[in-house]
């Protein structure tokens, strides 16, 4: 059940193999509870970085495909630039709100339980994002979205958006959950995070040694005294 951390073992360590079969099921579910904290910081640490998710096309957050063609019409009469800046604060209030996941995913890291860890070791390469989505995806929501709002608030953006997409979704020309931008800004910010999250999980499973070498010389120290 824990085979790829059992490998990873072998390979860091293997003149003591002889003892790794020693290792209890407790054991080796902290050594993972290590690396997810590590993953939940790289991930939270890139977010929130200048150009997180500006910079990133893979969670840059755009505005919604309705709002795209009201963004081409104002291109094409010079007035391209509110809405980049449009979608520049966007993706800023990303940025500063997603630091606040941190906290809240590595509570889920606490919580987790040695039947989580054998199922996210045994499931799929992203079964650590599942969980994490499962356990913490609302508590994220409602920590985000007040920031949100208040990097939104500062250049009133919100109330311009909203202005807009409210009748564009009356008319069935945008999705009703985005017809508000704050909402918009804060579910997409999450998604991002958790793209992240799961890009750092498959790291972590391809390259275990690579990634985690430092919690392993803390969680099985007593392995190479």
């Amino acid at each position: 059940m824990f085979r790829w951390l059992t490998c990873l073992l072998l390979a860091a360590i293997p003149v003591f193999s002889s003892d790794i079969s020693s290792l209890s099921d407790k054991e080796v579910g902290s050594g993972l509870k290590e690396a997810l904290v590590q993953g939940v910081g790289k991930a939270v640490g890139r977010l929130s970085a200048a150009d997180g998710y500006l910079g990133d096309p893979k969670v840059k957050i755009p505005l919604p495909p309705s709002m795209e063609k009201a963004a081409k019409m104002l291109r094409n009469v010079g007035m391209g630039k509110y809405a980049d800046r449009l979608v520049t604060t966007m993706n800023r209030a990303a940025e500063s709100a997603v630091a606040e996941a941190k906290p809240i995913l590595l509570d889920g890291v606490k919580k987790m339980t040695l039947d989580d860890a054998r199922g996210i070791l045994a499931g799929p390469e992203d079964s650590a994002t599942q969980y994490f989505r499962k356990t913490c995806g609302e508590n994220i929501v409602q920590k985000f979205l007040p920031k949100v709002k208040e990097a939104t608030a500062k250049v009133k953006l919100a109330e311009d958006y909203n202005r807009f997409a409210a009748p564009a979704a009356q008319l069935g020309l945008i999705e009703a959950r985005d017809a508000d931008l704050d909402q918009y800004v804060t579910r997409k910010a999450v998604d991002g995070l958790f793209l992240v999250i799961a890009e750092q999980e498959k790291a972590i499973r391809a390259d275990p040694v690579g990634q985690a070498s430092r919690l392993l010389r803390k969680v099985f120290g007593s392995l190479l005294e």
